[in-house]
């Protein structure tokens, strides 16, 4: 059975503000409706506080639907609502005079007046707002709410001919019609800048993905290309001593094995290090993105003295369990403590944010990945929920310092997990480590 509210925590945050202001503009319907459409029952006869209230309503359920689909115009899943504007503001303007016709009988009551003009003002303003989404500019704004002020006036102007009650209906509506319309033009403004936002995040960890893969790159070129260079070289030389039948060539091709065997440990120390993390890094990494993020995040322990293997391999739970709590939950705060008790170092992650039906769960690939890593040097990771806190804990002993997860390798591949992470690199590169004593023998026969 869904838990109340997980439909809210499945979306991001985007999703929730963009959720937010189609429900506000919804919610000025139901304003629009209990505030104009009920108030003419006390000062208007009927039939007509009747016939009023139903034009109100009608304009209300125009007014959402309108801006539903400029809301959607706004995320770009639907074309420009042009003909809805129209139909918005004709039958605005309609309903704002019928209203006002029908209303005001040339009454000298003050308090009926006074509820005509506020239900006048009230539709005009309404409807000001609602077209204001699909409004760009702010002169064009300006322009819609002048306009409004200035055609309520005018109205008002040939029912009374007052001309200081019609001043008075254009300053009225004036600040009626630019409080919504600045209310309209703010929330899109807000809910763009939300995905923009959201998306220049997304652009920048990529980036970050792509600028580590060129780093990686880079170093392979730099070791592979000069050593392959000069075992062409060499090679070449070798074949030219080898046909003049000199034996300075025996020389040459031992001097290729030793720029072969020199090349491979070059390259397993660059595939080395860029396998294994730095949990001080990593912790400090998380600190940063989770503030970026709004998240308050709390660090107690140190690591330093842990052996690298131990770091290396809770460096990577770090980086695992903060990427779940941006990613997953809606969390306020993250604690991360670290601390060693009886030989085991012991790392707990807690964030506020309840998890996601099966996406932080123990069955996760991600935390699955995990356990394979930990496993690797008899670590244990446990995963789960209680209440409103998800806490993720993970024991590696210190004695397994002696042997990382990217020291082990295993028939020529590293013992790791098979999941991959957006800032890892492939995790199954091949090596010829396990050639080498043969290829070594090989010599000693040949030379023999």
């Amino acid at each position: 059975m869904r838990k109340p509210g997980l439909w809210w925590r499945r979306k991001t945050t985007p999703q929730k503000v963009e959720t937010y202001t189609r429900w506000s503009f919804h919610f000025f319907a139901t304003i629009e409706i209990f505030t104009l459409g009920i108030a003419p029952f006390g000062s208007v006869p009927q039939p007509r506080a009747g016939w009023l209230f139903l034009m109100v309503c009608a304009h209300a359920v125009l007014s959402g639907i309108t801006a539903s689909r400029a809301l959607d115009w706004t995320r770009g899943t639907r074309g420009i609502p042009r003909r809805a504007v129209a139909v918005l503001g004709a039958v605005t303007a309609v309903m704002a005079v019928s209203a006002f016709a029908l209303a005001y009988d040339g009454s000298e009551d003050p308090g009926r007046f006074a509820t005509v003009l506020t239900l006048y003002i009230g539709v005009l303003s309404f409807g000001a707002g609602t077209i204001a989404l699909v409004i760009r500019t702010k002169r064009r704004m300006f322009a819609l709410v002048c306009g409004a002020a200035v055609g309520a006036g005018a109205v008002v102007l040939g029912f009374t001919g007052n001309v200081v009650l019609a001043l008075a209906t254009v300053f009225g509506a004036f600040l009626s019609c630019g409080a919504l319309t600045a209310t309209a033009g703010f929330s899109v403004w807000l809910l763009n800048a939300v995905y923009e936002l959201d998306d220049a995040r997304e652009t920048r960890a990529r980036l970050a993905v792509a600028e580590e893969r060129l780093r990686f790159g880079r170093d392979l070129h730099d070791i592979i290309g000069r050593n392959l260079a000069v075992i062409a070289l060499k090679s070449e030389l070798a074949v030219q001593l080898t046909r003049r039948e000199r034996p300075e060539a025996e020389e040459q091709m031992i001097e290729v094995q030793r720029i072969a065997r020199e090349s491979q440990r070059e390259v397993r120390e660059v595939v080395r290090g860029y396998r294994e993390a730095d949990l001080a890094s990593e912790l400090a990494g998380a600190q940063s993105v989770l503030t970026a993020a709004g998240i308050v995040c709390e660090f107690t322990g140190t690591a330093t003295g842990l052996p690298p293997a131990v770091q290396s391999t809770l460096a990577w739970v770090v980086r695992e369990t903060t990427t779940n709590v941006l990613r997953h939950g809606d969390a306020s705060r993250c604690a991360v403590a670290l601390e060693e008790v009886g030989g085991v170092v012991r790392l707990t992650v807690e964030s506020d944010g309840v998890p996601l039906a099966g996406a932080r769960s123990s069955g996760g690939t991600g935390l699955a990945g995990l356990r394979e890593r930990l496993g690797g040097v008899g670590g244990t990771l446990t995963a789960g929920a209680e209440g409103r806190v998800f806490r993720v804990v993970a024991e590696v002993p210190v004695a397994s310092g002696g042997g990382g997860i990217a020291d082990r390798e295993v028939g020529g591949h590293p013992e790791l997990g098979r999941r991959a992470h957006p800032f890892r690199p492939a995790e199954h590169l091949p090596t010829t480590q396990a050639a080498e004593p043969q290829a070594a023998h090989r010599e000693t026969g040949e030379s023999r």
